[in-house]
């Protein structure tokens, strides 16, 4: 039996319904859906990550972001060979390949974010602009290209900070 208090604290039951779906949502989570993927609280990026990020969602990657696959593999330090095998075999990317994919799918959402808040988003592609911005050299990086950053957890970080300082003005 389900009951709720007079404060809204619900019984155990009820707590386990909650979970469930949040598992039913988890499971409907597409690392395409990127603002959605930067929304979410960490502790449910880690379950997306270890529950297994599909292989295929490399390739959707790429053509959203208008880059080959070889070229985000590249980025994201993905070796070829073995993502090629794991989407011909149908199967999930390692927890450490799933992070930086992960990582570029919420940096997107970042970026899509800080757009629809400025101002119209219409026309605008996020993950194309990103994967332009990636290649560009700039000088808070000491001349280096944010896509060399992109293979780290680390350095994803680093290039998500550099856009909030650049969404705030302390950097341009």
């Amino acid at each position: 039996m389900t009951t709720s208090t007079e404060k809204g604290e619900t019984t155990a039951e009820s707590r386990k319904m909650l979970g469930k779906k949040a598992a039913v949502k988890l499971r409907e989570i597409n690392v395409m859906n990127f603002a959605d993927i930067y929304r979410m609280m960490p502790t449910e990026r880690i379950k997306i990550i270890k529950k297994g990020v599909s292989a295929i969602d490399v390739t959707n990657l790429a053509k959203s972001s208008g880059r080959t696959k070889a070229r985000l593999f590249s980025v994201l330090g993905l070796r070829r060979a073995t993502i090629n095998r794991k989407m011909r075999a149908n199967q999930r990317l390692s927890t450490e390949q799933g992070e930086r994919v992960i990582g570029f799918s919420k940096l997107v959402g970042q970026v899509q974010l800080m757009v629809e808040q400025s101002g119209d988003p219409k026309g605008f592609e996020p993950a194309k602009w990103v994967a332009n911005w990636l290649d560009r050299p700039l000088p808070a990086l000491d001349g280096q290209c944010p896509a060399d950053f992109m293979d780290t957890g680390e350095g994803q970080e680093l290039i998500s900070n550099l856009l909030m300082k650049m969404q705030s003005g302390a950097y341009t």
